[in-house]
């Protein structure tokens, strides 16, 4: 672990997945992040998230995703001496991480304006559900509000994605404005205010279904692992030893190199020379491919696309990934509450100077 900010203190009144994810963020580059929790309710409210069966000695496995390298306050806010004492903790603090309603954070004095008096340089970063609204907000109410829900699976089984992914989008959202507000503490001396919500963080990250809708006025359906813009990519099919692969064949080039592979003449077809041809005809693509992908093995030919250029994936089951060598190489350990937890670590990157 790298020790770039050990000399950052960093409170955290946030719960559940995307305020937490940001203190470890800072918690895994050297931060002292001391995480405060309601004792009045058994904290934060993912330490009971558990799985069906899952041991009940020590905090969940969705707790100890984020939390890690922390420091865990049990305190009473609403008592005036443990809320004294965590406000001689944010005097001499550099950053709070709340994702406390504004109603909630006022009443126990934890509101930016306050904390600013006590602390001015303190960098205060804000965690909202809506822009524009202060309804309740969970990822799921989120993927369906923002659009996700419409798009992924099929549209007579409409799907969430697996994973929180909107509380960790929010996350990297304001980690970034974070990072900005340090570089203008440095700059100026001033703390400041940085706010994001949930709704914007995930506009944010549709991408080019956004602009498919505001360039084309194409509203996106849900069709699968399919790409709307390219085919074919994301197009899945089964090898002779029972494996799935997707493909990912972005160019012109790719598919003629795929034919090669296969032994098919397909993008010399009227039907399948460019790539708009092939996403008018993408069933009859698929038609012509699937017996040509079943005759390999999953070993021989991933060898021939690799040796050709063409990308494509193997579809893996979480365990085989898990056990691959570049998961291994970010599982992080820690003793919690009698239990050995494990989680990946939240930060990807590498550079020289960590």
């Amino acid at each position: 672990m790298s020790n770039f900010f050990k000399d950052l203190k960093v409170i955290e009144l946030a719960g559940v997945l995307a305020g937490p994810g940001v203190g470890l963020f800072f918690a895994e580059l050297g931060a002292r992040v001391l995480k405060v929790e309601n004792k009045n309710v058994g904290g934060d409210a993912t330490r009971t998230w558990r799985l069906k069966g899952e041991t009940e000695n020590g905090p969940s496995a969705y707790f100890s995703a984020v939390n890690y390298k922390k420091e865990y306050l049990f305190l009473d806010l609403t008592d005036a001496r443990e809320r004294h004492d965590l406000l001689q903790e944010i005097a001499d603090a550099d950053m709070v991480i709340s994702n406390y309603s504004s109603r909630v954070a006022e009443k126990l004095g934890m509101d930016y304006p306050t904390l600013s008096k006590i602390n001015k340089k303190l960098i205060y970063l804000q965690l909202d559900g809506f822009a524009n609204s202060a309804r309740p907000a969970y990822d799921v109410v989120l993927q369906a509000e923002t659009g996700w829900i419409s798009m992924t699976g099929h549209s007579e089984n409409p799907s969430k994605l697996p994973v929180a992914l909107i509380d960790v989008l929010a996350g990297h959202q304001l980690k970034e404005g974070a990072l900005l507000a340090i570089i203008h503490r440095m700059k100026t001396g001033e703390g400041s205010l940085v706010e994001c919500n949930l709704e914007q963080a995930s506009l944010a990250a549709l991408a080019n279904q956004a602009t498919n809708y505001l360039m084309n006025n194409a509203v996106a359906e849900p069709i699968g692992t399919l790409h709307p813009n390219i085919a074919p990519y994301g197009d899945w099919f089964a090898t002779a030893d029972g494996k799935r692969i997707v493909l990912a064949v972005g160019s012109d080039k790719q598919f003629e190199n795929l034919n090669m592979v296969l032994g098919l003449h397909l993008h010399i077809d009227e039907k399948f020379k460019t790539n708009p041809d092939r996403l008018r005809y993408r069933f009859d693509l698929r038609a012509a491919l699937v017996p040509a992908i079943a005759k390999f093995n999953l070993a021989d030919l991933s060898q021939k696309l690799d040796g050709a250029g063409v990308p494509f994936g193997e579809i893996k089951k979480l365990d085989a990934v898990l056990e691959s060598p570049a998961a291994q190489e970010m599982v992080r350990t820690e003793m919690q509450g009698g239990r050995e937890t494990k989680r990946l670590t939240g930060n990807a990157f590498k550079a020289g100077f960590l």
